[in-house]
């Protein structure tokens, strides 16, 4: 098993270097069309001019969102993620600016800011989770809105004095295979996503990315210090009922008229 940096590697790109962003675009999982089809129509239907995504990655789903003729800005702070975005039909036409989204400015106003794939538990700190909202706010206009979808903390699926929640055991075809683990710190909110993946000669390859988790609750506080209310919250894209057995959420936190 190796946890070595590839040599490819840019470190100023963070947890997605170019190793990552080559297999980022994989087919299926979240890349899957009915994934990113009902997050696409969601959005669409939600903006109402511009639109600005946080961590716009490889474009997966500003790229077909752009397609569809909606005006689509990025912030990134992977370079090696950002270069595949162009590549995808509807690609060339998102404007995407590196940086940081705790901080990163980019010109204009727009009618929805938008955050994917549990990427606002990337950030590892509550100080810099409360930057990200009032670094939305500051990109919308009156009455803008901010959409964020994140998983639920899984703390219900810890047994007593356990740490650790399997999420995924995929059997390769022809020996090998996957584990995804996640390990939980309860007292400070951190866990770290752990990806197990070995060859069928037995060669592995072992990733562990750390995050901080935040429940519905306290991003609504959050949204509440950058000047923003709940407007929605759903189980998926599908604007599906939030529930207590709801695995994720999809939220949608509106500015006020004077912002």
């Amino acid at each position: 098993m190796t946890t070595a940096v590839n040599a490819g590697d840019d470190p100023a790109d963070g947890w997605f270097p170019e190793s990552v962003a080559v297999r980022y675009d994989a087919p299926g999982g979240a890349n899957a069309p009915e994934v990113v089809t009902p997050a696409v129509d969601l959005l669409e239907d939600l903006a109402d001019g511009p639109v600005l995504e946080f961590a716009v990655g490889t474009g997966r789903i500003a790229a077909p969102l752009a397609a569809r003729g909606v005006p689509v800005s990025g912030v990134e702070s992977s370079r090696a993620m950002a270069a595949r975005v162009a590549g995808k039909p509807g690609g060339d036409a998102v404007e995407v600016t590196i940086g940081d989204m705790t901080t990163t400015r980019v010109p204009g106003r727009f009618s929805l800011v938008y955050l994917v794939f549990n990427t606002i538990d990337n950030v590892t700190t509550q100080d810099g989770q409360v930057a990200v909202f009032r670094n939305a706010a500051a990109h919308l206009r009156p009455g803008g809105l901010f959409l964020v979808e994140v998983g639920v903390p899984a703390l219900r699926r810890l047994p007593p004095g356990q740490d650790t929640v399997p999420f995924a055991t995929t059997p390769g075809a022809d020996g090998g295979g996957y584990v995804g683990f996640d390990r939980y710190d309860v007292v400070t909110q951190r866990f770290t996503s752990n990806h197990v993946t070995v060859s069928p000669d037995g060669t592995g390859r072992f990733r562990s990315i750390p995050f901080r988790y935040a429940w519905p609750a306290e991003l609504d506080l959050m949204a509440r210090l950058a000047g923003m209310s709940l407007k929605h919250r759903w189980s998926d894209w599908d604007r599906s009922e939030f529930t207590a057995e709801s695995t994720k959420h999809v939220s949608v936190w509106e500015t006020g008229p004077d912002t």
